[in-house]
């Protein structure tokens, strides 16, 4: 009988990491063993066990080959018994039935007596015992590892005795932190033997993991903040309390530098050490899900960032490779010191190599995929500062975004994306005019007409207005850095001039699907502000930046963009400016929509900056797009 098609469990998804595992399914001893226990004595001498197997079914004197058939026939249909002897059972014959019952009393003994505060005491205590035996066997016998291996078996199981301890950590942490247990376990993180500093990461994986205390309900919660005038008395916010007071604690007993210590000490060539390095940066995630800002004292206090940078520049693929490279893009985020420090480190250059690999093929499985787009974050993440512009560009970022987005893989996308970021403000000129001379254009409006996206659809690679939201972007870049008059420019404006200012429409298209979704959450948003009137609600400027935001992301932006595209074309080109008159004035529209657009557009920019005159940028941008509203006006 095969027990794993029985009791079939779902896989664990890719991103679940190497959590602990389910039991294994019975061996056939363990099926021995409890049916011999389980099995009844029999009534009489001639009586037969209700299974008619095993031991009872032997201590017959005898029975005819018609008994057998019958017995065995009942083996496969009995369920629960029925006052008609029919098919109305549970659906399961005996040793089905059994399994049920092994599974239910395995379960039972592994539930055990639920942990209490005096239990965590005790435990503590032998642990503390354990841990002093262990280095006095090993201080004696250096040489004799026979007489430590003992009091080392002793330690991984003590070790495993800590991971109940989230299920409540407002009771058990700070007992942890009040004990000193906690600078016995980072001390365990320099043992010896690279098991037991692989068990201790383990357990302060699971002690820190941001699902800690998970297993308190939803509506319990809700329950305990309905009942609570206090907002600051409910278990997650306990849970959070005693987190923040133990990892404290980890952080005080050198955690940091411990772990990024194992990572060069543990040879990733092993299975064992390997998952080690895995728990690691397991480690590292949840201190900085619960702690952001704790990305700077990382980098500047370990070697962490430089270990990452090295672990993405091995050729083959491998899931730590992945979670390194998901740590470096979690670090990176909006933080200008530690881009800054990557750029020192040649972070640049290793991040367009390692992309190199897929400008002609596709990643391998959804992890891979994972892999690379956590990649592209991080040089995103690079490319918002405007040193790291020039970088790009010295380090032929731009020529190899260009041959991404020829192969039509999932890298183009992800490269129209970096692009968009590279060439954005004043400090991207340099990437536009390289991004010409490389003969990007003819590559871009390839996508922009969108041409060859059966690829990309098939490997659901991101939305298509996701797309033209970048592919809108890197226009806008190009009208405001190209020089005038300038080879570039030119080539530029002849695009949108050439095959009948196919590309006019195409701009005019981005246009209608833009203003289209923009209309359903406008249409929400004033039904919110008539409701805040009727109940004589204040209208604040919070709000007013919520709902600006909200319209933003509805599609205001590619519209704003689109808008600004287009009134550089009609002042630019003649014959573009009365095709695009023609063209709106098809959909009721004329050019005084799209002076409306802009000059939203010209009054919110710079809010941001709030009132620092001394910034060039909002100005700029304010004042090209005054120009143009006044040109667009000239001609209504």
């Amino acid at each position: 009988m095969d027990i794993d098609k029985m009791f079939k469990l779902p896989s664990l998804p890719a991103s679940a990491g190497n959590k602990r595992k389910m039991p294994d399914a019975p061996t056939p001893e363990m099926l021995k063993k409890y049916k011999q226990a389980e099995a009844e004595p029999p009534s009489g001498p001639q009586s037969l066990s209700t299974n008619g197997k095993g031991k009872a079914r032997a201590a017959t004197v005898e029975e005819d080959d018609e008994d057998a058939y019958n017995q065995a026939d009942r083996d496969v249909y009995e369920g629960d018994e029925d006052d008609e002897g029919r098919f109305f059972g549970g659906g399961l014959n005996n040793e089905q039935q059994q399994i049920l019952d092994i599974f239910d009393k395995a379960g039972d003994e592994e539930d055990g007596p639920t942990l209490d505060l005096p239990g965590l005491r005790r435990q503590l205590g032998k642990f503390e015992r354990i841990v002093t035996k262990n280095a006095e066997m090993r201080g004696k016998y250096p040489d004799d590892p026979s007489k430590f291996i003992e009091s080392e078996s002793d330690l991984d199981g003590a070790l495993k005795q800590f991971l109940p301890l989230t299920q409540n950590p407002p009771l058990f942490f700070p007992e942890l932190v009040k004990s000193g247990v906690v600078s016995l376990l980072t001390n365990l993180l320099s043992h010896e033997n690279t098991d037991i500093a692989i068990d201790v990461i383990e357990v302060i994986r699971e002690l820190t993991d941001e699902d800690v205390g998970a297993e308190v309900d939803d509506l319990e919660e809700e329950e305990e903040a309905e009942s609570s005038t206090n907002a600051n008395s409910g278990k997650a916010y306990k849970t959070r309390l005693a987190m923040g007071e133990f990892i404290d604690e980890l952080l005080n007993n050198s955690l940091l530098d411990l772990l990024v210590s194992n990572l060069s000490r543990l040879n990733e060539e092993e299975e064992t050490d390997s998952q080690g390095v895995f728990h690691i940066l397991g480690v590292f995630e949840n201190l900085l899900s619960f702690m952001p800002p704790l990305a700077e004292q990382i980098v500047s206090d370990t070697n962490l960032l430089p270990w990452l940078l090295k672990r993405i520049q091995k050729k083959e693929y491998d899931s730590n490779k992945q979670y390194a490279s998901e740590i470096l893009a979690i670090l990176l985020q909006d933080n200008r010191d530690i881009i800054l420090k990557v750029g020192e480190l040649n972070g640049m250059d290793i991040l367009l190599q390692a992309l190199s690999t897929y400008r002609k093929k596709d990643p391998g499985d959804s992890e891979e995929v994972e892999y690379t787009e956590n990649l592209f974050d991080v040089l995103c993440s690079l490319l918002s500062q405007p040193e790291m512009k020039k970088t790009f560009v010295d380090n032929e970022g731009v020529e190899l975004m260009v041959l991404m987005m020829k192969e039509k893989l999932l890298a183009k996308t992800r490269a129209i994306k970096v692009l968009n970021y590279a060439l954005q403000t004043e400090d991207g000129s340099e990437g536009c005019e390289k991004f010409v001379q490389a003969l990007g254009l003819k590559t871009f409006f390839s996508s922009f007409m969108g041409k060859g996206e059966g690829k990309k659809k098939k490997l659901n690679a991101t939305s298509s207005f996701e797309d033209e939201e970048h592919l809108l972007g890197i226009l806008v870049s190009l009208f405001t850095n190209l020089a005038s008059d300038t080879p570039e420019r030119i080539r530029l404006i002849a695009k949108f001039v050439e095959s009948g200012y196919e590309k006019v429409d195409r701009l005019l298209e981005m246009r209608e699907v833009a203003e289209s979704r923009l209309k359903g959450v406008e249409k929400d948003i004033n039904m919110e502000k008539r409701v805040m009137q009727a109940n004589k609600e204040e209208i604040t400027d919070i709000e007013e930046s919520e709902w600006y935001l909200r319209r933003m992301d509805a599609g205001l932006s590619s519209l704003q963009n689109a808008d600004y595209i287009l009134a550089w074309i009609c002042m630019e080109d003649d014959g573009a400016m009365t095709h695009a008159r023609v063209l709106l004035s098809r959909k009721d529209q004329s050019f005084t929509n799209i002076i409306a657009v802009l000059t939203e557009f010209k009054e919110n920019i710079g809010d941001d900056e709030g009132e620092d005159e001394q910034t060039e940028e909002p100005n700029l941008q304010k004042m090209i797009l005054e120009q143009l509203i006044a040109f667009m006006a000239g001609l209504e």
